[in-house]
């Protein structure tokens, strides 16, 4: 295969991506998206492999004689949110406008990152002088709401990867660390009464009160790339009725991790200081981390990008093997009204992921 021509590839992204907003995707309903990015990619001669909503395909211009080959994944997803209610545009229908923006659900959580690696993946695959390394495109389902469907379930059937590159909205920076998550459920424990009466432990008080006193806890131990650790209760629930003193109170706090702290360890400290008892959910994730003397890190530096720690969540957390996390689009307009990407950012982004890769070397 001839190196294709990247600027004719940069103009189907585009139509690709217009595509994929105009198909909605939001979790677990992303069957009739992933067949719109199969069928783009068997346009290309890939043979596309599909589990679930999720598909993937490997390039086939590597040495596969090469004793110490190693294989990168490029991993984005494909699944949205559900719209908010202040959307002006209609968020299934993708809006070009003159001020360069790409308006639509999903256009930059995570739809620039996905068409600019399929037309870097597809144009990393057309070079006449194999790479020294193999590529592995993955487009999966349930990263929104960390669904068993996911990334998860074909984890295994990708096979062995060196190396993950995965495409969220990080202005093409580079995230080496990602924060971790645990959520626990805390339950206050009261006496119910009469509320005329005034008698009963109010549960509601006591939640308060631990409440207050998480809202000052400190962390001591700071990572370099990710900061303290950071917590915030987000949700509480308590009362029957409006004359019953309350005999229990829920409350569920969001706690985001560094790698200096153990889960166990964090879940300990937050139980010492509380008189709620507290249950962790049995699906947390852990914090990534990947070393900076990489040389994907490297390479990164090299070409200009900047390297940061993330305080937000994805699929990178799922996955048992060094990875990065770096997209087009910028974090802070996911889950928004009206959310957009930049025509630019796309084209940037493709030309940033193949400078990144073209002559990368473990």
């Amino acid at each position: 295969m001839s190196v294709l021509n990247l600027k004719s590839l940069k103009k189907e992204a585009i139509q690709l991506l217009v595509k994929l907003i105009n198909t909605p995707s939001v979790s677990k309903e992303e069957k009739n998206v992933s067949i719109l990015i199969e069928d783009y990619l068997s346009k290309y001669g890939f043979h596309v492999h599909r589990k679930f909503n999720n598909i993937w395909t490997e390039s086939t211009n590597y040495d596969d004689k090469e004793v110490s080959l190693h294989t990168i994944l490029l991993n984005s997803h494909h699944d949205t949110v559900q719209p908010g209610k202040n959307w002006i545009t209609n968020p299934f229908k993708a809006i070009v406008n003159k001020d360069d923006k790409l308006i639509g659900l999903g256009s930059n959580d995570a739809g620039g990152s996905i068409v600019s690696l399929i037309s870097a993946f597809i144009y990393l695959n057309s070079f006449s002088t194999r790479l020294p390394y193999k590529l592995i495109l993955s487009i999966t389902a349930e990263e929104e709401i960390s669904g068993p469907l996911g990334i998860r379930s074909i984890i295994n059937d990708i096979g062995k990867i060196d190396l993950g590159i995965i495409g969220e909205p990080t202005k093409m920076q580079v995230a080496i660390g990602e924060k971790g998550l645990i959520v626990l459920d805390c339950i206050a424990q009261g006496k119910t009464g009469h509320s005329a009466r005034n008698i009963g432990i109010n549960a509601i008080y006591i939640a308060i009160k631990d409440i207050e006193k998480l809202r000052y806890l400190k962390f001591d131990r700071k990572s370099k790339i990710l900061g303290f650790p950071t917590l915030n209760v987000t949700q509480i629930k308590g009362g029957i009725q409006h004359n019953v003193i309350p005999d229990l109170c829920y409350f569920v706090v969001d706690l985001r991790t560094n790698e200096l702290y153990t889960n166990e360890e964090l879940i300990e400290m937050i139980q010492n200081q509380i008189n709620s008892r507290i249950k962790p959910r049995p699906y947390y994730s852990n914090c990534s981390f990947i070393d900076p003397r990489h040389p994907i890190v490297k390479k990164a530096k090299l070409i200009g990008r900047k390297i940061y720690g993330s305080p937000t969540l994805s699929d990178q957390s799922l996955m048992p093997f060094p990875t990065i996390k770096m997209g087009v689009g910028e974090s802070e307009r996911s889950h928004t009204p009206n959310e957009y990407v930049l025509v630019s950012e796309i084209i940037s982004g493709i030309d940033i992921y193949i400078r990144l890769l073209k002559d990368f070397k473990f």
